[in-house]
């Protein structure tokens, strides 16, 4: 694969490392602590991934959930047209204004016209949608012939599927909900059967490949180094291992 570097446009092999893995876990150890640091350090990569699989320079780049606007200065350091849509006003304003570039909207009714950008990308969003079939079928459908749909979520029997309830999910998501509020005497941000849904990898693949508007270019677990790819294609092992799981769909003709 060819990534396309951020900075200086220059071309090389894009080839996730066991070192790269470490600092994302690390950086995310303070995602509760320290969201800007976290969220900085997520962009950038995303950046970098992404580029791997679409050149982002001059670009139209739709960021499905894209909050208070980590992602979007990440994306114009790399060159692309960023526009950016959250349905939650406090995700918006999370950091201050929103950033200029960033709308009120809902991932499954996007206000954009049909195959009208290059690229249309969503990071942890997926898991928070009561309806992901029609977040994904609505990214695909503003998504240009030849363009990428790029989509990361963490999916439920994963180590950190509850979110900030977990791992306690592992015992049903509405005992997981229950026993935080208990103990923390407020409920969570990410509430079960609200915000906060049980999306698996075998769900989400089996809709990609039956997917009739778009093909699969690769699906893979986000954090993990290049050869731990292989956990993407094993039932069962991959709903725990992934962690983070992401799926690479090309718009068709």
């Amino acid at each position: 694969m060819v990534e396309i570097d951020s900075v200086g446009g220059r071309e090389s092999y894009h080839r996730p490392t066991f070192s790269r893995s470490v600092r994302l876990f690390r950086a995310f150890l303070k995602e509760q602590t320290d969201p800007n640091y976290f969220y900085r350090i997520l962009a950038d990569d995303s950046v970098s991934q992404l580029g791997a699989y679409a050149p982002l320079k001059g670009a139209t780049v739709l960021d499905v959930g894209g909050g208070p606007g980590y992602f979007a200065e990440a994306f114009r350091a790399a060159g692309a047209v960023y526009l950016g849509l959250d349905p939650d006003v406090g995700e918006l304003s999370a950091r201050g204004e929103p950033d200029p570039g960033m709308i009120r909207a809902s991932g499954t009714a996007l206000p954009v016209r049909s195959r009208s950008v290059n690229v249309c990308y969503s990071s942890n969003v997926l898991e928070h949608v009561d309806d992901p079939w029609l977040m994904l079928s609505e990214m695909v459908r503003v998504t240009r012939p030849g363009g990428i749909v790029f989509m990361s979520y963490t999916p439920w029997f994963s180590p950190w599927g509850g979110h900030e309830t977990a791992p306690w999910h592992f015992l049903g998501g509405h005992f997981a909900r229950r026993r935080y509020e208990k103990k923390m005497g407020k409920p969570p941000k990410n509430k079960f059967g609200t915000s906060l849904f049980a999306v698996s990898v075998g769900s989400v693949r089996k809709w990609a490949y039956r997917c009739a508007d778009a093909d699969v270019v690769e699906t893979f677990p986000r954090y993990h180094p290049w050869w731990a790819k292989w956990i993407a294609h094993v039932p069962v092992v991959r709903e725990f291992a992934s962690w983070n799981f992401v799926v690479v769909l090309r718009r068709r003709a």
